[in-house]
């Protein structure tokens, strides 16, 4: 059976392309290594409980586009992130806003905590900032940075924070005012059937192959399809001949608890190091369970995440996008871009840390744009 299009991994770019080229009368063979679908969005359900397996996953998105994308597979809830920071015992508010402020320092006012975050401040230039080091104490101040920057981030990198590039850092928020919300973007919510079933619906009625390694039989996949889309890393794709590409991986444990809750919140980050998880998890809080649910609402199931160094065998979470690894991935890039019938997209295909609705809108705009100007 000849396909128009081999979509090599199951994760949200895989689907999103496949339905698609689908929806656009293409036929789509897709394929993935893993046991199922989904990527790390998958979702199990454990006692009633959806549980993120690879990590928490709130969508959040400015992309209306996207937003009435996702929601023709799935109804999400209101769900916004408000994490906690576990720091020396206590609990304190993430992203750094006026709650932080008045907890740590006693502070009332927004004039207050600028001007103390001002007089910690090491450098007022933070743009001209190499290390996220640099960039982190030029923008919160030293004591903000000792607190909860360095310990959290040097246990999810497993480098020191003068060693790594400032883009890191500039996912956390800095807020002057009593907002617990992480996100600012417009839409906002939790699949509240899980991922795993938005993912299955978005493949509706297109061949799945899972537990399907397409690099151990790379020439039999090709020949099956005109076109390839791939969305795992391009260093396996050409077998490493260039060198390897660096990343951190992520281990879970998860553990099912006969309690009510265990922290009262989602997602709770442990900045300290000396702890060696860097955050935990809990999961009923993404979409509570009512008491006429027929699920068990005295039962909760948290999960501890444990950052590490990548090797062979586990799986690729965050890319570590310095100049090294960054020069590495264009001279792979450039062999992907000359082969006419290869499509290259996603978090691990394109090397860089992508929110799911990033990861959704490159799928789109990589159809749309080769269904327009094929190579």
């Amino acid at each position: 059976m000849k396909y128009d299009y081999l979509v090599v991994g199951a994760g949200l770019y895989g689907a999103a392309f496949a339905r698609a080229a689908t929806d656009s009368g293409r036929r789509v063979l897709v394929l993935d290594r893993r046991p199922h679908i989904g990527g790390n969005v998958y979702t199990e359900k454990k006692g009633g409980i959806h549980v993120h397996m690879y990590g928490p996953h709130i969508f959040h998105t400015d992309n209306s586009v996207v937003w009435d994308f996702v929601n023709r597979f799935a109804d999400f809830n209101d769900f916004i992130n408000m994490p906690l920071a576990y720091s020396g015992g206590e609990f304190y508010h993430l992203p750094f806003n006026m709650h932080t402020f008045e907890r740590m320092w006693g502070v009332k006012g927004a004039d207050e905590a600028r001007r103390i975050i001002e007089q910690q401040r090491e450098s007022a230039d933070a743009d001209s900032s190499d290390s996220l080091e640099e960039y982190a104490i030029a923008t919160v101040g030293t004591e903000l940075y000792e607190r909860f920057i360095k310990g959290y981030t040097e246990k999810q990198w497993g480098r020191k924070c003068g060693e790594l590039p400032s883009s890191i850092i500039r996912r956390i928020p800095l807020r002057f005012e009593y907002d617990n919300r992480y996100f600012a973007d417009r839409f906002q919510g939790v699949a509240v059937c899980g991922y795993t079933s938005m993912v299955h619906n978005m493949l509706d009625g297109i061949d799945i192959m899972p537990e399907t390694d397409y690099l151990h039989d790379k020439e039999r996949f090709d020949a099956l399809a005109d076109t390839v889309v791939y969305s795992g890393s391009l260093d396996a794709l050409y077998d490493y001949r260039f060198g390897m590409l660096e990343y951190r991986a992520l281990t879970f444990e998860h553990e099912s608890l006969d309690i009510a809750d265990y922290q009262g919140n989602a997602v709770v980050n442990y900045v300290d190091a000396e702890i060696p998880w860097t955050r935990i998890t809990e999961h009923k809080w993404f979409n509570p369970v009512k008491k006429d649910s027929g699920a068990d609402c005295d039962h909760t199931v948290i999960s501890r995440e444990y950052s590490s160094e990548w090797k062979p065998g586990k799986i690729r979470a965050y890319p570590v996008n310095d100049s090294a690894n960054t020069a590495l991935y264009n001279v792979y890039k450039a062999v992907a871009d000359s082969d006419p019938k290869l499509i290259v997209g996603g978090r691990l295909g394109e090397y860089r840390y992508m929110n799911m609705d990033e990861v959704i809108a490159s799928a789109l705009d990589a159809f749309a744009q080769f269904r327009h100007d094929p190579r």
